[in-house]
């Protein structure tokens, strides 16, 4: 399985050839712009999109027998952190799509959002899961005191052992 994140800050729809050409089976976009804009020669099995704005949101795309369900669990207050169901070549396991960024929660944006998320998806943890996509987040920003910042969020996951693939990879 080919699962690529991307932010592609705006106008998806003159950039995914690019991407495209790396054969994702699954494609998660933050800054895409809403779905009904973009037109394919080869378009995906399914797309979904989420976001207040037309021009920036996350777009979630499947390609082959790979397909996708939202969640019972979605929490609309967790803007732009997508519980979906993903089946596909003989799997099914939970995919977390985040674009962590949430304009209406100002006391809880970027990683705040994925904070709220672990804890609100806490069950979603226990199951076979992917946490994919822009963060926004990086230990550098961590403040002090504050109780869902990037570290925290790491430590809880690694409790889960949920790890990141790039930093095992990358050391």
């Amino acid at each position: 399985m080919t699962l690529i994140t991307w932010n592609c800050q705006g106008a998806f729809r003159n950039k995914y050839p690019f991407i495209f050409a790396h054969h994702p089976d699954i494609l998660v976009i933050q800054e895409s712009e809403h779905t009904n804009k973009l037109t394919y020669s080869n378009p995906p099995t399914q797309s979904l999109w989420y976001g207040d704005n037309p021009h920036k949101g996350i777009s979630i795309h499947t390609f082959g027998s790979y397909t996708i369900k939202l969640h019972k669990s979605h929490n609309l207050d967790l803007k732009y952190i997508i519980p979906l169901t993903v089946t596909g070549e003989g799997q099914t396991f939970i995919l977390l799509a985040i674009w962590a960024n949430n304009a209406q929660d100002p006391e809880g944006r970027y990683i705040e959002q994925v904070w709220k998320a672990t804890h609100y998806y806490e069950k979603l943890l226990k199951q076979p899961i992917i946490l994919t996509g822009d963060f926004n987040s990086n230990s550098i920003w961590d403040k002090p005191r504050r109780e869902g910042n990037h570290t925290a969020v790491v430590n809880q996951l690694a409790k889960r052992k949920i790890h990141s693939i790039y930093h095992q990879q990358f050391q």
